[in-house]
């Protein structure tokens, strides 16, 4: 019943995490990492996501699949009213095409946040591949964030709302990020019947 109000809000915060990054050549690869997540953290050029995302992560982000999760990156970027102010990358490593660092945000829906991201090389350009999960959780900002998605759609009872910030609020680190980043929406939707 409320899998069509839920999948927004959730979307939007997810979103946030749908980075459309871009790098410059003659950089190291760290340089060109840490370029890649703090300019995909802020931009709205849509054109972006299928260059610089793999499809994976676009999938991840958007609970959609295929061309579906291209169109919803490429939508999403051109929003920006999730977009963090800043990005500072750190714990940067590198293994041949394939790299991990962690991203702290300010700003947007994942203010005072620290996730783990892995990204791939294809070719010369380092692409965000997976959100693989928090480094630091504020599990308090982050349902504050849900909980204004939530009102935003005005299609939620109060009451169910209030449980699904609730139980957000009180999750466990695997359980948020399994509320978040395992690409589907079917774990919020389940929540809310269960706070029905």
């Amino acid at each position: 019943m409320y899998k069509r109000y839920l999948v927004l809000p959730v979307l939007l915060v997810v979103s946030a995490l749908a980075f459309a990054a871009c790098g410059s050549s003659g950089s190291s690869d760290e340089d060109q990492i840490t370029e890649a997540i703090q300019t995909s953290a802020t931009s709205t050029d849509p054109t972006v996501c299928a260059e610089f995302q793999t499809q994976a992560f676009m999938e991840q982000s958007s609970d959609k699949e295929g061309k579906e999760a291209v169109e919803q990156c490429e939508e999403d970027a051109t929003k920006g009213d999730e977009n963090a102010e800043s990005v500072a990358v750190s714990e940067v490593e590198v293994e041949g095409s394939s790299s991990t660092a962690d991203a702290a945000f300010t700003g947007g829906s994942f203010d005072g946040q620290t996730l783990s991201v892995a990204l791939v090389k294809e070719g010369d350009q380092w692409q965000l591949d997976e959100i693989t999960g928090f480094v630091k959780l504020d599990n308090v900002k982050l349902a504050e964030t849900l909980e204004e998605k939530l009102e935003e759609t005005k299609e939620i009872p109060a009451e169910t709302a209030s449980c699904i910030v609730e139980t957000f609020e009180e999750s466990s680190q695997s359980e948020v990020e399994e509320l978040l980043l395992s690409g589907s929406s079917e774990p919020f939707v389940e929540l809310a019947e269960e706070c029905s």
